[in-house]
């Protein structure tokens, strides 16, 4: 099967910065895809290739077989960028009629506004709107020209829990009709309320493409805080760092590290446990693949 979107080998850099490193990954008709990572692992540049909006330093990138810059293959997709500015003086209505216009196969303005909620906004200028309320007009013109297929890069930035709530029905409901989406996110419980296959993304590089279960597993990790003058080797610990003279130890297992401390005799104090951020849990997988494990 063609795929809607793919890169093969795909490296971008900017200057000394690489952003992407030999990433190749296909989209197909029909998928709910998200791609994870913590800030700076190069969603958002994936994301700007597969629209057209940069061109790679090498390797291949299509979208519905094309060039994503030629304007007849664009015409296809949607995209949310991570920030966006909108014409203040317009309202929201008009703003939908004015993107819509721009397509072959208009989207129904009011089936639209409905779907994210915005129907009540349709004749408040944009310049009136909150932080959030915006983000989610600049979500909904995504899906104005009926594509194919919808990239969003961090789609729910400022938005409070029930909107970003409402904002993932909208993205289930044009997923159920067959609709493609490719959306970015640093948070984990977003990309597992909506995504069936997780594609991560860390240092440029695709460390992991597979369902939600598989990289719920791979990013399973807990932080355990101490004080401490020194540590002893510890079995288990994926990484360890010192933060403002605490250590700082990630783990798989965190009440075994704790029982083999207190074996140690090592004195300690101040001891926490908690859930490792999800950049903690990607910069130990990155770091178990620059190790070779």
């Amino acid at each position: 099967m063609t795929p809607l979107a793919r890169t093969v080998e795909v490296s971008k850099h900017y200057g000394e910065v690489r952003a992407l490193d030999g990433v190749s990954l296909e989209i197909h008709a029909g998928q709910l895809v998200g791609l994870l990572g913590p800030n700076g692992a190069g969603k958002s540049t994936l994301v700007n290739l597969f629209v057209g909006l940069r061109r790679p330093t090498k390797g291949l990138v299509e979208l519905m077989g094309g060039d994503p810059a030629d304007p007849r293959v664009r015409q296809g997709m949607g995209v949310t960028p991570q920030e966006t500015g909108l014409p203040e003086a317009l309202k929201v209505g008009e703003i939908v009629d004015f993107v819509s216009s721009h397509f072959p196969k208009r989207a129904d303005k009011w089936e639209l506004l409905d779907r994210f909620g915005l129907r009540d906004l349709a004749k408040r200028q944009v310049g009136g709107l909150s932080g959030g309320q915006k983000r989610r007009v600049a979500v909904a013109l995504a899906f104005a020209g009926n594509p194919r297929v919808v990239f969003l890069d961090e789609p729910t930035t400022g938005l409070d829990v029930e909107a970003r709530r409402a904002l993932w029905e909208g993205i289930r409901l044009f997923h159920a009709d067959g609709g493609t989406v490719v959306l970015t996110s640093h948070y984990l419980e977003e990309v597992e309320a909506l995504a069936e296959r997780v594609v991560v993304i860390g240092r440029g590089r695709v460390l992991a493409d597979d369902t939600i279960q598989a990289v719920r597993g791979m990013v399973g990790v807990r932080k355990v805080s101490l004080s401490a003058a020194e540590l002893p080797d510890l079995p288990g610990v994926v990484s360890s760092e010192q933060v403002d003279g605490r250590h700082q130890l990630l783990t798989s297992d965190s009440d075994r590290l704790v029982l083999d401390l207190v074996a140690s005799g090592t004195p300690f104090s101040g001891l926490e446990i908690s859930p490792a951020s999800l950049e903690d849990a990607f910069l130990a997988i990155t770091a178990k693949e620059t190790a070779g494990v």
